[in-house]
């Protein structure tokens, strides 16, 4: 036998035994913690347990997921993209068919804490347990007591993933979560200097897994951060939906730097504050089914949690402020292709100063959506208008219209570019071909719709 033959025969004795090893190793039972009923009676749970429970699930917004579009609460069935096929969230109604209704209660911990369903297998990384792994045993025993005794039953079978063999094997799947999501344990909340620093510490890394969307991911798709110790945690993540998910630590332009407190607790409360508003409908649906309905006190502390974080890796944008612009084109200097199509399209709302109306529509002028070193949202903004959502404390659903059938790709560029480097802004120039990617994937989502 030649030397090449051999060696081919050596790599493929490695590859079978790596492969059958890795299966193997996917294919183990993993073992965990009984979670045990602790001092409550979860068979006949009190009022206030389960009211515990169903605010508990409004912190986790565990509807926007469970809930398809005009189906009924909790019962599953809503299409969630990702790399290689639709996966649809499941049914957790009581239903003892089709629904949780026999789960026991290490059952129920398994599958939020541990992403593992009764049967063994791996869910999907889209329920956020890496997150809820830090919730606490009395919090999950509440939410048992809600599932179980505060939602409706519904009958809805669930609907397996569209995903075909073999990237469907599960096995692949185990050991991401194997290696990846941390192991259950409930935060420390003694390290934080306050009673509202730690309970915000604690909502927003659990029950809100605001890292989930927030946090940068790595190629094999795991958060690059779990907490406030990495400063890449929370400083901005994938684009999700279409929209990008902006950086929540202390960074001067897209950042949360210039934000206070209170514009914090009015973007949670009511979508919008005194100069920014809710981009995009991921972030509009948690303030539409979440944090609008959490407690003052809750709201308070998450925004002491996230002002406490320090700026995020170097941003490339900048922000100074300044009324060149606006005096430019208050003398009807309009020195760009992108300032002609901003008085044509945009000022009327936004205004030649682009600070608007606080109490209508967003400033333009700093604002860190504008800001972002990836332009993507704002490019879809231009393009397909986005609403925000009605809410108690604002209650008009104020909407900006798309502007795709008036502006061609490079217009919409130049419009963006002008956007996002004019009054004090500095922030890089999308082209026209970032334009058309954007508008391809409007058109194919308007296509669905219709």
């Amino acid at each position: 036998m030649s030397n090449l033959k051999k060696a081919i025969l050596v790599v493929a004795g490695v590859v079978v035994v790596g492969v059958v090893g890795a299966f193997a190793y996917g294919s183990q039972a993993t073992a965990t913690k009984d979670i045990g009923p602790g001092a409550f009676n979860l068979a006949a749970p009190s009022a206030q347990l389960i009211e515990k429970g169903r605010y508990l699930a409004v912190a986790a917004d565990c509807v926007a997921c469970h809930t398809a579009p005009k189906g009924q609460p909790f019962a599953g069935g809503l299409s969630m993209a990702t790399p290689i096929g639709a996966i649809y969230s499941s049914n957790i109604t009581p239903d003892k068919t089709t629904g949780i209704g026999n789960y026991s209660l290490n059952d129920f911990d398994r599958a939020v804490r541990h992403g593992i369903a009764p049967s063994g297998a791996t869910l999907y990384p889209a329920m956020p347990y890496p997150s809820y792994a830090k919730v606490t045993d009395d919090d999950m025993r509440a939410l048992y007591a809600y599932f179980m005794h505060g939602v409706q039953p519904v009958t809805q079978a669930n609907r397996g993933p569209d995903i075909h063999w073999p990237l469907s094997m599960n096995w692949p799947l185990a050991i991401w979560r194997k290696t990846y999501a941390p192991a259950v344990e409930p935060l420390v909340l003694s390290k934080y200097q306050s009673d509202a620093l730690a309970r915000g510490a604690y909502l927003v890394q659990s029950l809100g897994h605001c890292g989930a969307c927030h946090t940068p991911r790595a190629a094999t798709m795991q958060e690059l951060a779990q907490d406030e110790s990495n400063p890449a945690y929370l400083a901005g993540g994938p684009v999700i939906d279409g929209w990008l998910a902006v950086n929540l630590r202390s960074n001067p332009a897209g950042g949360l730097g210039r934000w206070t407190e209170q514009d914090i607790i009015d973007t949670l409360s009511k979508a919008r504050n005194a100069h920014s508003a809710v981009v995009g409908s991921p972030m509009a649906d948690v303030v539409s089914h979440s944090t609008q309905e959490m407690s003052p006190e809750d709201l308070k502390s998450i925004a002491v949690y996230l002002k406490s974080l320090t700026p995020g890796p170097d941003e490339k944008a900048r922000y100074a402020a300044s009324d060149a612009t606006a005096k430019a084109l208050k003398a009807g200097r309009e020195e760009n292709r992108g300032a002609q199509l901003y008085l044509d399209n945009c000022a009327a709302c936004h205004r030649t100063d682009a600070t608007s109306n606080a109490k209508v529509f967003p400033a333009l002028a700093g604002n860190p959506s504008v800001l972002s070193d990836d332009p993507t949202s704002l490019i879809r903004l231009v393009l397909a208008g986005s609403k925000l959502p009605s809410t108690k404390g604002a209650p008009s659903a104020l909407g900006m219209p798309g502007f795709a059938w008036r502006l061609s790709d490079e217009e919409a560029a130049q419009l963006v570019t002008f956007v996002r480097q004019s009054w004090g802004n500095q922030a890089s120039a999308p082209d026209a071909g970032q334009v058309a990617k954007i508008r391809k994937q409007v058109d194919a989502e308007a296509e669905v719709q219709h």
